[in-house]
């Protein structure tokens, strides 16, 4: 209730800030106003991430992985329609959507870790390519596997360790795993935040590496970690260093997604801003904790369940 009441008041704020705005510039869009828009933007996000954690606290486990798996369909579709496909695709898109992507959530819900951790980088890229150089259409094909493979490694495979969070189990801590959860979207969404707003302040370049900004956000971070470590299973100094490990993972995914754009040619997941699946490229949206979660899963995992 407390992480929706400070949503709620955020949103509030953020909406009387935007309606002052407009009243005094009705002309031309200011530099400020961007801000506005860019952190109601991420304040969506962040309504999204507090809905989806609440939902799957309540719900239970299946539900929740159920609802991941459902954003990994989306991101994946985002990812997928920026990647011109040929017809010789097709085949390894359906194993993609409708074999791969299932059986990796169900793998996760069935607590296979030893399976689920190898079965996208190992079995899936050996199958996607194989399936692939089936259809005899070898015209880029060496380009054309790489990014599928690329775009199951990121929306499927980075997306689906969220939920395995959930079905971690050591001892103290048997029934809280949610809470794992809450700490690494809130860890990750307010690094980037931070960096975000950061980045915006001092005039930046979007595409670039800078140390200032980015040490806000890892800061950022790291204080929410402590703040947080008292609903996990981590000490003070530990907790610290997985918001740190986290953040890290999250910002250098957030980095690498946009230098994939930069290369398709575009700026959002999606023509115009406006993605495939109606909302302005959810792929944006979540792209670093695609990345951070997998590393925050198994340095969890490694740290306390052995």
């Amino acid at each position: 209730m407390l992480v929706f009441g400070l949503l709620a008041l955020a949103t509030v704020a953020g909406i009387l800030a935007s309606l002052q705005e407009s009243r005094g510039s009705a002309t031309e869009p200011s530099a400020r106003a961007q801000r506005l828009d860019d952190l109601q933007t991420l304040l969506r996000t962040a309504w999204l991430m507090a809905l989806v954690f609440w939902v799957g606290w309540a719900a239970g486990d299946g539900v929740a992985t159920a609802l991941f798996g459902f954003v990994s369909f989306l991101i994946l579709r985002e990812f997928i329609s920026l990647s011109p496909t040929r017809r010789g695709d097709h085949r390894s898109l359906v194993l993609a959507f409708f074999v791969v992507l299932p059986l990796q959530y169900t793998l996760v819900w069935t607590r296979q870790f030893d399976l689920f951790t190898v079965f996208v980088p190992v079995y899936v890229f050996l199958a996607v390519a194989a399936v692939s150089a089936l259809a005899g259409d070898t015209e880029r094909f060496l380009e054309r596997n790489a990014k599928l493979q690329w775009g199951i490694m990121v929306c499927v495979y980075g997306m689906s360790h969220v939920p395995a969070l959930l079905m971690l189990d050591f001892p103290g801590f048997s029934g809280k795993t949610a809470f794992l959860v809450f700490f690494l979207v809130l860890v990750v969404q307010t690094c980037m935040l931070v960096q975000h707003l950061s980045a915006r302040g001092l005039a930046q370049p979007e595409p670039g590496f800078h140390w200032r900004s980015w040490s806000a956000g890892l800061l950022a971070g790291g204080l929410v970690g402590t703040v947080l470590s008292a609903l996990t299973p981590f000490s003070v100094p530990i907790a610290v260093a997985m918001a740190l490990v986290a953040c890290v993972a999250g910002m250098l995914g957030h980095l690498v997604m946009k230098a994939i754009k930069r290369d398709r040619g575009v700026t959002h997941w999606g023509s115009a801003g406006r993605s495939v699946t109606g909302a302005s490229g959810m792929l944006d949206r979540v792209d670093a904790l695609c990345f951070a979660a997998p590393v925050f899963f198994h340095s969890v995992r490694w740290t306390f369940d052995r």
